[in-house]
């Protein structure tokens, strides 16, 4: 962020007044913006820059206007411009004006070819234009960089910023900058919505299985203190749970509601998604082991029930609807993993007789 001190004596120096009702004039004008690439911020590209709105990024321009760029038609010129920034510097592009983007610095209007343009894919995000004033700004606007109080701002001459330290939004004009007490701030947004998954389609070819070491689910222990041998019948009874779980990489706010109607991947069901990117359910299933055991005299058999758990991991892509409290559906496409976790190969395993301790002795047989 700029920490020029030649804005701030236009600030202080200027009536308030008279600068915030400035009329730009439409005439030509000799005063075209200089060329000028600010130094780049240092960004972190594994943190979000919009959260869990993922649909919403800055892309780079590359000599080509990006798919679902957004932008306003701008009245006043007569135009379409596009939401653009230099560094952390929100302007505005317009084909017509070649491809560079226009941004208001340092009590001046510059234009860079190196810039990136605001992009909302398959336009998914709800967004809008708040009214605000003196670089006030609503929770959720859209930030030029993280943790940097700039956003993209408007007013009914253009595109620019709104900067919180000068009290002001930003427009930039056939080489000069202006500002303005009164204006719109573009935001997210997040009230309550509903989502729905469909059209799922597994990746069973990407299917990665591990299969865990083996482990005891249920032990009984059968004794004899005859002097005889005995067949005991044992039955081992165990409930094992099938866990599944859908992480869909996007974020389920409290009070919003989202479903999910897929195959699991063999049987279709309908899942919630109450909070957070993923989901969870458990089916419990009951296995039943029964088997005779032969226990010599003053003899402990013990016999166990043994089971392997495995673990699928199976990505899946699908179609994902929001539904804003005005009835607006917007759709896109996602991809996520499902992960089911279930217990295989079960065994019934005797061990071996182990003699009893302290039994008592049997007649000697004759």
């Amino acid at each position: 962020m700029r920490k020029s001190s030649t804005l701030e004596i236009v600030l202080t120096l200027c009536s308030p007044l008279s600068l915030s009702e400035v009329v730009p004039s439409r005439s030509f004008s000799s005063g075209s913006p200089q060329l000028l690439d600010l130094p780049e911020v240092a960004l972190f590209p594994d943190s979000p820059m919009f959260a869990e709105h993922v649909n919403l990024k800055w892309v780079r321009f590359n000599g080509s206007l990006p798919n679902d760029a957004v932008g306003i038609f701008n009245g006043y010129t007569e135009r379409t411009d596009y939401v653009c920034k230099v560094n952390c510097e929100a302007g505005f592009y317009s084909a017509t004006k070649g491809d560079l983007c226009f941004y208001p610095y340092a009590n001046h209007e510059y234009a860079s070819a190196k810039f990136e343009v605001l992009v909302n894919v398959d336009h998914f995000e709800f967004l809008e234009w708040v009214e605000d004033s003196y670089g006030a700004a609503p929770q959720f606007s859209v930030r030029t960089c993280p943790d940097i109080n700039v956003f993209v701002g408007k007013n009914k001459y253009g595109l620019g910023k709104v900067v919180t330290q000068h009290k002001a939004f930003f427009l930039p004009w056939e080489g000069k900058e202006y500002w303005y007490k009164s204006y719109q701030v573009l935001a997210i947004n997040r009230e309550r919505y509903s989502q729905h998954i469909s059209h799922v389609e597994y990746g069973i070819d990407e299917m990665e299985l591990f299969h865990h070491a083996p482990e005891t689910l249920q032990l009984a222990r059968v004794t004899n203190l005859e002097c005889s041998t005995v067949t005991k019948t044992v039955r081992l009874e165990k409930t094992t749970a099938l866990e599944k779980h859908w992480d869909i990489g996007r974020e389920t706010r409290n009070g919003s509601v989202s479903t999910m109607k897929a195959k699991v991947p063999i049987l279709e069901q309908t899942v919630t998604f109450s909070e957070g990117t993923r989901t969870s359910e458990t089916d419990f299933h009951y296995l039943v082991s029964g088997l005779q055991v032969l226990v010599p005299p003053n003899h402990s058999c013990t016999v166990r029930m043994e089971g392997r758990k495995m673990t699928a991991d199976i990505p899946f892509k699908g179609r994902l609807s929001r539904t804003n409290h005005n009835g607006d559906t917007h759709w896109t496409s996602i991809t996520g993993t499902y992960s089911g976790v279930t217990v295989g190969e079960i065994n019934a395993v005797v061990e071996r007789c182990q003699p009893v301790t302290d039994a008592l002795p049997c007649a000697p047989e004759y």
